[in-house]
């Protein structure tokens, strides 16, 4: 088999031969009539009134009987057949087919439609014209890209070939249209809220940091999708916001997790709990029927059905059922040597760090839907205090699969209490804690100012890679990659 570069030697000599016949082989302008789709939908008509029909797209095969040329092609609306014959009107444009094109090229074909003997619609080209000439052949047609980092790296090969990996895209463009139009529909107003910013918060994750040349000030990237800011607009006279957007966490890679990521978040003012709890499962039914069309789905070794009534678990009361290990009453030391004999890996010895290891140690265990509530304080500095017991919060989250898929807050706005909190968390961060959330003074300036009853709630892509039951990473365009070593 020819090597890569002899391979592309060939190529190049048939790119010459264009341009010896004053070709131009990368032309800006194209004259298709029809998409393939399109000529497919009106095929009948089409082939009837015998118009002539100009496609353009990808040569994808190529199959050569003496005085025929078959090949398919694909513009990215469907496949096609072209058939080219050796006759006195098309002889020139058949030996420079078979002198210049290859795999790969785009070219452009004029002619009728109709159907051969065995039943495939085809366009019978009466003229071509080179597009795009292609230097580098694609991956052979039935192996395709096997080499993981080859496939990310080379993505557009890889959709190229592979027509499921293509359906991963546009399933997750329906994905976010569907939540876009189901917080549309119910009044919540789509906002855009900054990317950079002086303090992290709405989350704890380790931020990715940069500098402003300009106010020569260090920035972050937001690690959530503007929770201070929303809340900022919810105080500012809009009842309900959300936001579709990047976030950027500078953490660990794994199939649920990459440093960068999209999530949505969403805020409503005087909304409770138990109607948030209520939208969100109707939010998730929807994306879920909308997308693909049913309700249960197997993935990670779980089997959950989103139709279902979704059950309540209580943080504490399932730590310590699963571990034996009371979070709220427990020592440091105690938490330290259950997690030691669990074998569970963790960062940080402080009290909040110990104890969500033990919820994450515990979660894998749950297929659910339900909804988790009661969190301890030390792990929600954003949401209200339970009024039953000032230990815990008013929150909740989404457990699927034995993941957390969504957040939910009563969010906080007493603004002596969220000082206090932001207090612990300056504090978590002094001792060496990266996650810690980063206090902001204005902020709490904002709550003093006055914020109503909100319901916050956000979730992201990591859910529609469950619903798939892929890596995340695989459901991502482009993820990040390491350069190559030359």
């Amino acid at each position: 088999m020819s090597s890569i570069e002899e391979l592309r030697e060939v190529r190049l000599a048939k790119l010459e031969k264009l341009k010896e016949k004053g070709i131009d082989p990368y032309p800006s302008t194209t004259f298709a009539t029809h998409t393939v789709l399109k000529a497919i939908e009106d095929f009948d008509m089409l082939s009837e009134s015998q118009e002539i029909v100009t496609l353009d797209g990808r040569v994808m095969s190529i199959r050569a009987q003496g005085a025929l040329i078959f090949l398919n092609f694909f513009d990215g609306t469907g496949n096609f057949q072209a058939l080219l014959k050796n006759e006195e009107n098309t002889k020139d444009a058949f030996e420079l087919f078979l002198d210049t094109v290859d795999i790969g090229d785009f070219i452009e074909m004029s002619g009728t439609l109709f159907v051969t003997k065995t039943g495939q619609k085809t366009i019978q080209v009466g003229a071509w014209r080179m597009l795009t000439k292609t230097l580098l052949p694609l991956p052979e047609k039935w192996h395709g890209l096997q080499d993981a980092d080859e496939r990310f790296r080379k993505r557009y090969l890889d959709l190229l070939g592979n027509e499921e990996i293509r359906d991963y895209f546009v399933k997750k463009s329906k994905f976010w249209k569907t939540a876009r139009d189901f917080f549309t529909d119910k009044d919540f107003l789509e906002v855009e809220t900054p990317t950079l910013e002086i303090t992290t918060g709405g989350a704890e994750a380790r931020p990715f940091k940069t500098h402003h040349n300009d106010f020569d000030i260090d920035v972050f990237l937001r690690i959530s999708v503007g929770e201070l800011w929303q809340k900022r607009l919810m105080a500012g006279g809009f009842p309900r916001t959300f936001e579709i957007g990047k976030v950027y966490r500078n953490e660990g890679t794994s199939p649920d997790h990459l440093q960068e990521f999209t999530n949505l978040e969403c805020y409503s003012a005087f909304m409770n709990l138990d109607q948030g709890k209520a939208l969100v499962r109707d939010l998730y039914i929807k994306l879920a029927t909308e997308v693909f069309g049913k309700t249960e789905f197997t993935t990670r070794g779980h089997t959950f059905d989103l139709g279902n009534e979704w059950g309540e678990i209580d943080y504490v009361s399932e730590v310590e059922k699963q571990t034996g290990v009371n979070v709220l009453d427990a020592t440091e030391k105690e938490m330290e040597e259950a997690l030691q004999k669990l074998g569970v890996k963790y960062d940080g010895k402080n009290r909040e760090r110990m104890m969500d290891s033990l919820w994450k140690y515990c979660r894998k265990n749950i297929s659910g839907p339900v909804f988790l509530v009661n969190h301890p304080k030390v792990v929600a500095p954003l949401s209200k205090e339970n009024k039953e017991d000032s230990r815990k919060t008013e929150m909740f989250q989404v457990i699927i699969a034995g993941s957390e898929i969504g957040r939910a807050h009563a969010e906080l706005n007493d603004p002596i209490d969220q000082a206090k909190r932001f207090e612990i968390q300056n504090k978590l961060i002094a001792e060496g804690d990266e996650e810690a959330m980063m206090p902001d003074t204005e902020f709490v300036e904002m709550l003093e100012h006055g914020m109503p009853p909100v319901f916050g709630f956000g979730f992201g892509e990591r859910f529609f890679s469950f619903l798939l039951d892929k890596p995340i990473r695989d459901t991502q365009m482009f993820p990040l990659m390491k350069p190559q070593e030359k």
